[in-house]
Order: structure tokens, then sequence, then C-alpha cells
């Protein structure tokens, strides 16, 4: 008899525990995990876009305990836990417009997933108004999930047990009303400014650059997709680093983006999509998403990263990608946007800077 799904789960989450078991906090070094967007099913328009028995956790199951492994996991909440889907915003061409609620139950798959901090900087965050957006909030912290990105809630900090005393700021942007603004490089000083004088390592989150698989590369200009300013993510990054920031993840593309290594610091430009259940274009390489886990020194210093490759399937969720297609893609990505930056990548999973780096 072949044994039920949610006992092959739980048996495939042991063994990767095994795999990679919870770290304590080091001396010397601080792990954070980070991916691009998560959007677990909606019930909005329909209940046929949430998955089987209303049960998230089974999409996420297969690499949940890689996720628990840092000490910090970061994502970015790609729709709403909206208690009322009567408040949902008016789309002028639906086409382009879709709008996510998630049931509140479904928080449980992100605290079981090990999520520490959230961006709520993107273009989802008020798909169900003001209403949607608090009512999201409630929920994450009702979870003590943290998170950041809108006016109302511009940054966060978590603190890590162990005898450092490490305090982790978080900020995010997007190009999108409500949010932090992704062209305003004032503001994006001024809350880099507060969280130097609290925070030891800090994390900047942004949704920003054009859609699609025609937009893997990262330009360094503005990038205008369907006549809205998405942000020179390129500056955004640098100025981003240059006034504090110690880790930069992108996401928004829905394609996996290239990194690059900035006076010692580490960034991501996109994330990809990396739980995003039906109502999603996944194929080619919107399907494709590097689970990222990066390693920094407590004074923010890239040390390395591993990129475990993860791919969707529509029905079944996030699966571990045999081959290495993430990894493959943004190294291909790198060494065309990026020749100059100090990293080499040594499949199928390590990333490291060059033995020579100017660090600041």
């Amino acid at each position: 008899m072949l044994p039920h799904p949610h006992h092959f789960l739980l048996w495939l989450s042991c063994f990767l525990s095994f795999l990679y078991p919870v770290r304590s906090l080091a001396q010397d070094s601080i792990t954070i995990v980070a991916v691009g967007d998560l959007m677990l099913g909606t019930q909005f328009p329909s209940t046929r876009y949430l998955p089987p028995d209303n049960d998230c956790l089974p999409l996420i199951a297969r690499v949940a305990p890689i996720l628990r492994s840092a000490h910090i996991t970061v994502g970015n909440l790609e729709g709403t836990f909206c208690g009322s889907t009567k408040y949902a915003k008016t789309c002028r061409n639906p086409e382009v417009c879709y709008r996510f609620c998630m049931p509140d139950h479904f928080v449980a798959c992100l605290v079981t997933a090990g999520f520490d901090l959230l961006s709520i900087a993107n273009n989802h965050i008020y798909d169900f108004g003001y209403p949607g957006m608090r009512h999201t909030l409630a929920v994450l912290r009702r979870h003590h999930i943290r998170f950041a990105g809108t006016t109302s809630h511009p940054w966060d900090t978590i603190h890590l047990p162990g005898p450092n005393h490490i305090v982790v700021g978080f900020t995010a942007f997007s190009p999108n009303r409500g949010t932090l603004n992704i062209n305003n490089y004032a503001l994006l000083r001024q809350i880099l400014d507060t969280l130097n004088q609290i925070a030891d390592i800090i994390i900047v989150s942004f949704h920003g650059g054009a859609e699609g698989s025609k937009y893997t590369h990262v330009p360094r200009t503005h990038e205008i997709f369907l006549g809205e300013n998405r942000g020179n993510v390129y500056e955004f990054a640098h100025k981003a680093i240059d006034y504090g920031a110690d880790l930069v993840v992108g996401h928004g593309p829905h394609v996996p983006r290239a990194f690059e290594l900035y006076r010692g610091r580490f960034i991501a430009y996109s994330l990809g999509n990396f739980l995003t259940y039906k109502r999603f274009n996944l194929s080619g390489p919107n399907g494709i998403a590097p689970l990222l886990k990066v390693v920094l020194d407590t004074a923010g210093r890239f040390l390395y990263a591993q990129v475990i490759s993860v791919y969707q399937d529509k029905h079944t969720g996030v699966h571990i990608d045999s081959l290495h297609r993430a990894f493959f893609l943004i190294q291909h990505l790198t060494k065309e946007d990026f020749p100059e930056t100090p990293l080499e990548f040594h499949p199928p999973y390590l990333v490291k800077p060059r033995a020579v780096e100017n660090r600041r």
C-alpha cells in the first residue's frame, strides 16, 4: 500500500532536517535564507485557486527544513490575508490585474517554514484596500512574523539569541502607492540612518524592475513597465549599501536575476517566484528560483552563499531541482550583467568572493 502523501512529506522533512540542521549563532557569522515571492493560494476570485483540502503545507514541506536552517529567513509576501474580499480593488484591465487573498490559517505554513521577516512592499499588499492591509498585518503580528515596507510600518528589527546580542534591521521598498518608494533615495537614506543607530546587520528588500522572461537582465537604468517607473534597481541597491545596508535582496520581475558583490556586500537582484500557487505564469525562468542561503560575518561582510535551486509544479508546489537550473541561470546572468563583480560560482551550489576584494 502506498503511504499517505502527508506521511511521505513528514519523512522527507525529517531527512532534510538532518541534511540542513538549524544552526546555533556562531561567534563570527550569521546565516540568512532569502526567497522571492510567496502566495500560497487565493480564495479570490474563486476558491478553486486554493490548494487541495485548503492545505498549503504540502506546497512548502519539501523545503521547509532548509528554510528553517538559518538565523533569519526572509521572503516577499505577494498577497494578503485579507479577512474579507468585499474591499477588493477595482481593476481597469483584468488581464494585467490580479488580487490575492490567502485564508488566515495559511499563515501557519509560513510559521512552520520558519519565516522571520516578510517584505510587504509590493503591488499586492493593498489588493483589498486598507482594511485588507491592516488585517494582513494583524495576522502576521499574532504569529510573531516581523514585516516592513508600508509607509505606516517602514522598518523593523529582530534580536538574535547568542553571546553577541546581534540586532538585525529590515526595510523594504517598491514603486507602489502606500509603500516606501523605490525611487525616493532621500527616504532610503533616512531609514538606513535610523537603522544604523540600532542594528548590527541591515537587510534591504526591494520589489522592482520589469516583469517576465524578457527581463532577466539588470539594465542599470530606470525600468518602465506597464507605464510605471519600476525603479533603477542597480542604482537603488548601490545606494542602499552606500547608506549602510549589508544585504540587498530583490524580487518583482518573477524571474531570477544576477548577483553582485559591491563594497563587500551581497546583492541578489531578483529571487523570482518561490511559491506562487495558481494565477502565476510558471513557464521557463518564471518557474525556477534560488533558495538563497547567505553567510555574513558579524560586521555584515559577505563570506559565501549557497544557491539551492528549486522549481514549482503548478499542482504540488516547491521541489528541489536536481538540474540546478536557477544556479546556472544566475551564474550566466551575473557573467553577462556584472563581468567585473568579484564573485566566483562553484557548481552546483556555492558562490564566494574572489580572493582579492576591496572591502570597506
